[in-house]
């Protein structure tokens, strides 16, 4: 069994639910407090194993190719002369994670075609998929749950997570299940986004993936699904009628941040301000003020 090495990360949405603000910022870099979200995402990764990180892109996405890059010389220059060693060693830290692969999706619209613009690079091996506006805190990270569970079982691995509130099922591909083993469950298909009275779990299947390379034949043969868009879980379904399991790795000591709306990215950012070390005390008095 090869060895996970490669996560896919999709980063060329528009990010039409935070506009104005990402008219001309990605909707991935936007800050949980002082780092970006997608450091979050690409920092899961590294924790997990993974060397290649392959974010897929489009128009307005250069700031997370910058953000990634070595640190330009004038803020080199400026940051030694301030003797802010810390904060110089924290940007090169961050280019030096992993080895980073930018490509421009191209295709159809829907969650599905950037997966397939990165056949080129990922070849014929298994690998991860995550989205870029979206994460889990777990430990061990979620990633790593996934794939000490796919060595084991193999197929096509996917993160769960249970959706405690009814009315929220209708956001998320929801999973029909088979007990298999502790966190690990066989999927017997997965509705997208249904109605809370259709939905045959409360567990999401979503946000990570691991892949094999079949993915992309199954891709490139799907015809316009939901909404007319390419869906990944409509290629997964086809694997599944090969033959190919599918199984949904419950993550275990994790929380979902779904940076991907307002409401929710903005409790994620004061969830996070209250366990900053720089900021927590402080933070923590304004936000009791507020309630005089």
């Amino acid at each position: 069994m090869k060895k996970i090495t490669k996560v896919v990360i999709p980063a060329a949405g528009y990010g039409t639910r935070f506009l104005p603000q990402t008219k001309a910022m990605p909707k991935e870099m936007l800050p949980v407090v002082d780092k970006p979200v997608i450091q979050y995402v690409v920092e899961e990764a590294v924790h997990s194993g993974i060397e290649d990180v392959i974010i897929v892109t489009g128009w307005s996405k250069r700031p997370i190719e910058d953000h990634f890059d070595t640190p330009n010389a004038d803020l080199v220059n400026n940051l030694k002369q301030g003797k802010k060693t810390h904060l110089l060693n924290e940007l090169n830290n961050i280019s030096e994670m992993a080895n980073f692969i930018y490509i421009r999706q191209k295709g159809p619209y829907g969650n599905g075609t950037p997966v397939l613009s990165a056949e080129p690079i990922i070849g014929n091996e298994p690998f991860a998929v995550m989205w870029g506006d979206e994460f889990i805190h777990a430990t061990p990270p979620r990633l790593k749950q996934m794939i000490t569970a796919w060595e084991k079982y193999g197929g096509v691995m996917i993160s769960g997570v249970r959706i405690e509130t009814k009315d929220h099922l209708s956001r998320y591909g929801i999973a029909e299940l088979e007990p298999i083993d502790g966190q690990v469950h066989k999927i017997k298909r997965i509705v997208e986004k249904p109605l809370s009275s259709e939905a045959p779990s409360n567990l999401a299947t979503h946000g990570a993936y691991i892949l094999p390379p079949e993915i992309f034949k199954a891709l490139k043969n799907l015809k316009p699904g939901k909404g007319g868009e390419i869906w990944l879980v409509d290629a997964i379904n086809e694997l599944k009628k090969q033959g190919i399991p599918i199984y949904a790795c419950e993550i275990e000591k994790g929380k979902y941040y779904d940076t991907g709306n307002k409401l929710e990215y903005l409790k994620t950012v004061v969830e996070f301000a209250l366990e900053h070390p720089e900021i927590n005390g402080e933070f923590r008095k304004f936000l009791k003020s507020l309630r005089t």
